[in-house]
């Protein structure tokens, strides 16, 4: 094992591209000079096509939890009704996020590897007139499930005025987006995920419906004001000192998007999923999520004949490969591959080889070859990407 060479495949942090990482090694300018203003407005209009907007994409510097976090507190106050639907751990954490700011939370809660059911969300807006937000999360990331959120907006705004606020930390740059057509209100990502950079950037869109809302609500807010960040945003600057080092680093990673085509990165993403989840089934390893509602950015494995940290141990110390575990009532029973942005057919066939040999470490009888045949007919199939 090298001692430099570290597989990250988590679900976030992802790994960062060399020439994005070397953007980011640029000389530090002044956040309030001339550079910084065109970089962020050559940034700006470029962001719109992945979240399928042609509102502006606002970029707070924080953690994909500070977006979380900046949609409570902007589009809701102390008292109000809001539903959250939770179908794993970060469904969780927008409900402790709306209490932390009082806010009164109706919980839908989902057994942990489905998604959930858009038809309980009309039964329920008609019996619960007050609600003023529904949250959901697009890619559950504790699970490895994709919800409908396309089905969700429909639902919600045909049999309510609430508002639709959606997390998409883990998916959006890797699957799918459309805000505006599907009517997200506001929707929240990261930048360490699919987006292929470090931690430290926010992005949230917001409706012409949710701004008026914003501009109304009287909760207090102050670094997580959005009405601070679309003024300022407006005239090409942040109302804050912004993330210089990450912004330099996203103008290359649109740079690469762009380049590779969008339909082709979302092409990508479906198609290291599939080949995951062959290679798994070949092996006849359980599979936490069903195909219909699988993420293509992270995959979730239960195994039935082995331990799952038993696995995670081996992959670390003999291959230097870290994949995630499981969270809360999951941990220790399943782990998950991310398969994400900086990421390619090519990196999912040296993981399963990986797990391959792992298995037969830890004792589990295996063919050796089973998962990669399995992933290398699922390429083939697919045809050689664009």
């Amino acid at each position: 094992m090298l001692a430099d060479q570290h597989l990250l495949r988590i679900p976030g942090p992802s790994p960062i591209p060399p020439s994005v990482q070397r953007a980011m090694n640029q000389t530090m300018i002044g956040h309030r000079g001339k550079e910084t203003k065109d970089l962020i407005q050559r940034i700006k209009p470029r962001l719109k096509p992945i979240f399928g907007t042609e509102q502006d994409v606002l970029i707070v510097s924080g953690s994909g939890t500070a977006g979380l976090e900046t949609a409570v507190v902007n589009t809701v106050k102390p008292g109000d009704e809001v539903l959250v639907i939770v179908t794993g751990a970060f469904g969780d954490r927008f409900v402790k996020i709306c209490q932390a700011y009082d806010v009164a939370v109706q919980r839908y809660d989902v057994e942990w590897g489905a998604a959930f059911d858009p038809a309980y969300i009309k039964t329920y807006l008609k019996d619960h007139p007050n609600i003023k937000a529904v949250f959901a999360t697009y890619c559950e990331t504790s699970t490895g499930i994709l919800n409908p959120i396309q089905e969700l907006c429909t639902i919600v705004h045909e049999n309510s005025n609430a508002l639709v606020i959606v997390d998409g930390v883990s998916c959006v740059g890797g699957v799918d987006t459309e805000v505006d057509a599907w009517g997200i209100d506001v929707l929240v990502t990261g930048s360490q995920k699919a987006m292929m950079l470090p931690a430290g950037l926010t992005f949230i869109t917001v409706s012409e419906e949710a701004w008026k809302i914003i501009e109304q609500n009287k909760q207090a807010r102050f670094y997580l004001d959005l009405r601070k960040y679309r003024k300022s945003l407006a005239d090409d600057s942040t109302p804050f000192t912004p993330a210089l080092s990450l912004l330099f680093g996203l103008d290359q990673v649109l740079n690469l998007v762009e380049e590779e085509g969008l339909q082709n990165v979302y092409t990508r993403h479906e198609l290291m999923k599939k080949m995951t989840r062959s290679a798994f089934k070949a092996m006849g390893i359980p599979l936490l999520t069903a195909d219909d509602a699988a993420s293509p950015t992270v995959t979730a494995i239960r195994p039935n004949d082995f331990a799952a940290e038993d696995l995670r141990k081996v992959m670390k110390q003999e291959f230097n490969l870290s994949v995630a575990g499981g969270q809360q009532h999951l941990q220790g029973k399943i782990f998950r591959i991310g398969h994400m942005g900086y990421c390619s057919p090519a990196d999912v066939l040296q993981i399963i080889g990986i797990v391959e040999i792992s298995l037969r470490k830890i004792g589990k009888q295996i063919e050796l070859g089973q998962g990669i045949r399995a992933a290398q007919e699922v390429y083939l199939q697919q045809g050689v990407l664009a």
